[in-house]
């Protein structure tokens, strides 16, 4: 006999956990079913451990650095074992708080075991069939593994494997300059591996300003990027070769960041009736599936942005849109990203060339180096910049920044899009000094100034000023 539920949610990533803790809070009879480890990618092989792992290299590279405040200091020695245990120990500390016996005693019923539908009401996972009157499909995604020649035959890691490492390679080779592999990259190379980071473009999602920024410093750490795209890949005598342009790199270990799949496969969401592509779960506005009591969120959807602040709060609309009456949107264009590189790189709304593409000649750029934020001059974080793209009426279209603690700054703007605001209100809102925030208000308050002084209003306030019109 099977077990009824009012909703079964399938992944227990950051969509899952978000998605039936709600839901129990609600009072709902929810279960959860995973089938390998609850936290997913974020806990297990993603955002958690590799910032660990970034903090660890830092920590190496101010020691590194430290003479050029004054500080002498023997060069770091890198016990990579170590490392590995700090990782794994971080792991730890945020998985006590979403393990199974916590999720039951909150209310959610645990099941471990691949998850497969047998109709549009009924799945099995292990032993046990369940069935329940909603469904949400949150089983998130996987690694992409470019179909390069002779991949397959020279051992390489994944995200999944890379923060097991107890050895630090001499020379490390990754293929992938996004976001997964410049943090990697730029790890790496401060621990004291020799890499070689390898892409069409560094960060190609990214405004060209930002590579112009990060690549002079990449550089300066040792991480030599190369623009091109992989045509081969071999292992002669012990070592990996990558044929780029025509040209050989050689590394003792390869890393493979060329982005995710989503999960979609071995659920049989043939037998529920549930569309689906190699793009991902189609879904509409509301996150319905093409079966209405089975609902989607998260990486596994198709279009999504694939972040874990993303797919926490669209499975928070799924649950809504399931259980409460009405409903709410599951997207929005104002979503932030962060890339937790040294210095971080943060983003939300339009990027300039998006703007342009979109609005045209009414598109104004804002912009402020970190030379002019007096925060950055005192940490000798000069390089740096943040952008901000707006209308000429000043209705911010979104913001792009290069600083350290980008990602803290970033909410601002991401605030400001939500509810409308134009950089007048950004000027106008206090900022202490000095922080890093302030390269929000400076650029703000001198775009409103000029604003301001410009044409016949400007004359007017000059002549009642007594200056010069």
């Amino acid at each position: 006999m099977s077990k009824q539920y009012d909703l079964i949610v399938i992944g227990a990533g950051s969509a899952g956990l978000t998605a039936v803790e709600f839901a129990a809070k609600l009072g709902v009879n929810v279960a959860l079913v995973e089938k390998n480890r609850v936290g997913g990618d974020c806990t297990w092989s993603g955002c958690v451990p590799s910032k660990a792992l970034l903090q660890a290299a830092k920590a190496a590279h101010i020691a590194r650095t430290a003479a050029q405040y004054g500080v002498t200091t023997a060069p770091p020695q890198v016990d990579m074992a170590q490392v590995r245990d700090y990782v794994q120990g971080v792991i730890a500390d945020i998985y006590q708080h979403e393990t199974p016996e916590r999720l039951r005693k909150s209310g959610v019923d645990v099941f471990v075991g691949a998850a497969r539908f047998l109709d549009e009401t009924t799945i099995q996972s292990g032993i046990q069939e369940l069935t329940a009157k909603k469904f949400i499909i949150a089983t998130g995604a996987r690694p992409f593994i470019p179909p390069i020649p002779g991949l397959d035959t020279v051992p390489y890691q994944t995200y999944e494997q890379f923060f097991n490492n107890d050895r630090l390679p001499g020379r490390l080779l990754v293929l992938g300059a996004g976001a997964t592999g410049l943090e990697m990259a730029q790890a790496y190379g401060r621990l004291g591996a020799q890499v070689t980071l390898v892409d069409k473009a560094l960060l190609p999602r990214e405004d060209p300003d930002v590579a112009d920024v990060l690549q002079p410093l990449l550089s300066r750490e040792g991480v030599q990027f190369v623009a091109g795209l992989v045509s081969s890949v071999r292992q002669p005598a012990g070592e990996i070769v990558a044929v780029v342009n025509g040209a050989e790199f050689r590394g003792d270990s390869l890393l493979v960041a060329a982005g995710r799949l989503p999960n979609v496969q071995g659920m049989n969401l043939e037998k529920a009736g549930v569309g689906y592509s190699g793009r991902g779960i189609a879904v509409d506005d509301s996150l319905h599936t093409s079966i209405r009591h089975i609902y989607a969120a998260g990486d596994c959807v198709e279009g999504s942005p694939q972040f874990t602040h993303f797919a926490g709060w669209q499975a928070f609309q799924a649950v809504r849109n399931a259980l409460l009456p009405g409903s709410s949107r599951g997207f929005s264009e104002d979503v932030p990203r962060v890339i937790y590189a040294d210095p971080e790189i943060a983003q939300v709304g339009l990027t300039e060339a998006e703007a342009r593409e979109r609005f045209g000649g009414e598109v104004r750029v804002t912009q402020e180096g970190l030379d002019r934020v007096d925060r950055a001059v005192t940490d000798n974080a000069r390089a740096g910049f943040i952008k901000m793209v707006h209308k000429g009426n000043g209705r911010l279209l979104g913001a792009t920044i290069v600083s350290p603690r980008a990602g803290e700054i970033i909410t601002e703007f991401t605030l400001a899009l939500k509810h409308g605001l134009k950089i007048r209100d950004l000027a106008e809102v206090f900022h202490p000094y000095p922080t890093y925030s302030m390269g929000v208000q400076l650029p703000a308050a001198a775009a409103v100034t000029d604003d301001l002084l410009s044409g016949t209003t400007g004359k007017l306030v000059r002549r009642l000023a007594g200056g010069r019109a």
